[in-house]
């Protein structure tokens, strides 16, 4: 089916802080938020490098810096590591739900532990409801939020947009007291399963960024695909370190 939306337009940001390293400033490419997207016409911009916080569609442009750099998981091809292959085993006791992208103060709770415990001060730690589930959600784009969950105890849940040709790992947050779980890599792996389970080729992770030790861990999983030059060229090595 063709979309009977018209093209975005894209524009430049103007310079802010990084988020991610420290002292640089950085600069964005963005999609015009009055024209929205659906499915479809998002995993075209996906190809070419972008991704979505809440609605607003964007790829890192910065004068001086290309450490940003977009990564996507070929899922036939993916083979998990020793390590990983341990952490799976290890969470088989665990149920995933699909919930409806919408509001829930459980899961709220559980953002609210996750950020105080992983990323304190970071800007996120003390969020309102509006803002939270702005960040995660899309109003036009095919979401679900996977829940990970012991029995009735909810231990994760991992924000995913499903494409025509591919998984998007958009955001997952857990309990941070769940450390041996090691619930992260968990959802990552859970994903290439469910993107296998629906016959679609890539799970697309975003930004791996080497100098910053929370992006880094994108690196591990092998094979991995990276967008340069504007074509994605397949990594047999691991790129980068779990932190």
């Amino acid at each position: 089916m063709t979309s009977h939306l018209k093209p975005p337009e894209i524009f430049l940001s103007m310079p802010h802080p990084c988020s991610y390293l420290p002292g640089r400033t950085a600069t964005s490419l963005f999609l015009d938020p009055r024209q929205p997207l659906d499915s479809r016409q998002y995993a075209g911009f996906m190809r070419l490098g972008f991704r979505r916080s809440g609605d607003l569609v964007y790829r890192p442009h910065c004068r001086e810096c290309n450490a940003c750099i977009p990564v996507r998981i070929p899922v036939e091809r993916f083979r998990p590591d020793r390590g990983q292959s341990r952490i799976w085993k290890r969470n088989q006791d665990l149920s995933v739900i699909a919930r409806p992208p919408l509001y829930s103060p459980e899961h709220f709770d559980l953002y609210k532990r996750y950020q105080a415990a992983r990323h304190p001060g970071g800007g996120m730690d003390d969020p309102d409801p509006k803002k939270y589930i702005n960040f995660l959600a899309s109003q036009h784009i095919h979401s679900v939020f996977y829940e990970i969950r012991l029995q009735n105890k909810l231990l994760g849940v991992a924000i995913t947009d499903i494409l025509p040709d591919g998984l998007s790992a958009v955001y997952t947050f857990f309990d941070p007291d769940e450390k041996r779980r090691s619930l992260g890599v968990y959802a990552v792996l859970w994903q290439v399963a469910q993107a296998a389970e629906r016959h679609l080729p890539w799970l697309y992770l975003g930004y791996w960024i080497k100098e910053c030790s929370k992006m880094a861990y994108k690196g591990n999983y092998r094979p991995l695909e990276i967008f340069h030059n504007g074509h994605w060229i397949q990594q047999d090595s691991p790129i980068g370190s779990r932190p």
